[in-house]
């Protein structure tokens, strides 16, 4: 952007205060600050757009990449050549055997929790209320 230093700014503010005069000044820098905030109000929009468009083609490049590694670990791994199925190992008594699939192990039996003949929840006792004051008989 505009670069200006001390000197240039006061050599600037000098010829700005002959031409214009100390009566219409003020009236000129409003004027002047006005549109610089405009400018830059527009600059901001420029860059916030442009760094939408850079974020969304480094998007669209790293999902491309992602899609290449997906489909080469899919062409390396197919899903018909997974892990065997693990074997049952029987162990002596006592011991855990190394690996069990679930159709392998005995269903577990729980009993439902034991419910109420009037309802499943004992409702909540209600607080008790404190006695009011009495009041004095005028």
């Amino acid at each position: 952007m505009l670069d200006f230093n001390a000197p240039e700014f006061l050599v600037v503010a000098i010829v700005a205060l002959l031409v214009i005069g100390p009566k219409d000044l003020p009236k000129a820098m409003r004027f002047v600050g006005h549109w610089v905030g405009k400018a830059r109000g527009v600059a901001r929009q420029f860059r916030s757009g442009f760094d939408n468009m850079v974020r969304e083609a480094e998007l669209a490049e790293m999902e491309k990449k992602w899609a290449e590694e997906n489909a080469r670990i899919m062409r390396d791994y197919p899903p018909e050549k997974s892990l065997p199925a693990p074997v049952y190992d029987p162990s002596p008594e006592g011991a855990e055997p190394a690996m069990v699939e679930p159709e392998d192990m005995p269903p577990v039996m729980t009993e439902p929790p034991a419910l109420k003949p009037g309802g499943d929840v004992e409702p909540a006792p209600k607080p008790k209320r404190k006695p009011r004051a009495k009041k004095a008989a005028s």
